[in-house]
């Protein structure tokens, strides 16, 4: 993959996380979803991971959060026993994140950052964390270069992101964010030329020196006619966000189609 070109990235709305309206942890902003839907299959999956690993504990680790938005992510890690720093490009998402560490008695680092560009030492960190972030960068491939950069050698990169499917065009594009019937997203939250193959993903990390180790699909944990339903209660003022979030979230699937999750490993 190159970098996305600039009538492409000018495209996606990277600026809604800069809205003050778009307020992470209210629980009926679009964002919160990402707490409610997406979170406890991610931290699921990463105890998984740690156990596959010889068992690692967490406690002490260093990690980092690329595109930490509200600190959704990085809070949980914290509680897990992980070191974290937070990075984000976003001021208010950044502020928003400060705010909710400091109310909740968590330790968490949060710096202004981009993936291109990132505010670490070489071969610092333990875990690097890149989860709803991808599909959003401007340089796939120098962020993957980053990461690889500051991960100490048998390091771990996990990430989550959208496959650029005709199923994935058709859920995130047309159903979420432009067919009015259903569209709870805000416009061009995502654009379907950003999303990643999953062939295309592992080629930039073999080039990088980070080894593909596993990967696995993400689907709704209901059938896809109950969700459509539960969006048109939600678009007619009928559920908050929270509320669809606790009748639709995300599982671990064979089906990569949508979107997958996966763990690369730091070479020597």
């Amino acid at each position: 993959m190159e970098k996305i070109p600039t009538d492409i990235y000018q495209c996606i709305d990277n600026e809604l996380y800069n809205d003050k309206k778009n307020q992470w942890w209210h629980d009926d902003s679009p964002l919160f979803v990402l707490w409610c839907s997406f979170n406890p299959t991610r931290i699921n999956y990463l105890r998984k991971t740690l156990h596959k690993e010889n068992s690692i504990d967490p406690q002490g680790k260093i990690a980092l959060d690329i595109g930490c938005g509200g600190g959704f992510l990085s809070e949980e890690l914290a509680r897990m026993g992980f070191s974290v720093t937070g990075i984000d490009p976003s001021v208010q998402s950044i502020q928003t994140a400060i705010n909710h560490s400091l109310a909740n008695g968590l330790q968490i680092e949060y710096l202004l950052g981009t993936g291109e560009a990132l505010p670490c030492p070489d071969s610092s960190i333990d875990f690097v964390f890149c989860c709803d972030v991808l599909e959003h960068v401007r340089d796939l491939p120098k962020v993957i270069s980053e990461i690889s950069r500051v991960l100490k050698p048998g390091g771990i990169f996990f990430w989550d992101t959208i496959n650029r499917t005709f199923l994935s065009k058709l859920i995130a594009i047309n159903i979420l964010q432009d067919w009015k019937l259903w569209a709870v997203a805000p416009t061009n939250l995502h654009v379907w030329e950003m999303f990643i193959k999953p062939r295309e993903l592992r080629s930039l990390l073999e080039v990088n020196n980070l080894a593909w180790r596993d990967h696995i699909g993400l689907m709704p944990n209901i059938a896809f006619p109950a969700v459509l339903g539960y969006l048109r209660k939600k678009v007619k003022g009928e559920l908050s966000f929270k509320e669809f979030g606790q009748k639709v979230w995300m599982v671990e699937s064979k089906i990569t189609n949508i979107m997958y999750m996966g763990v690369a490993i730091k070479q020597p």
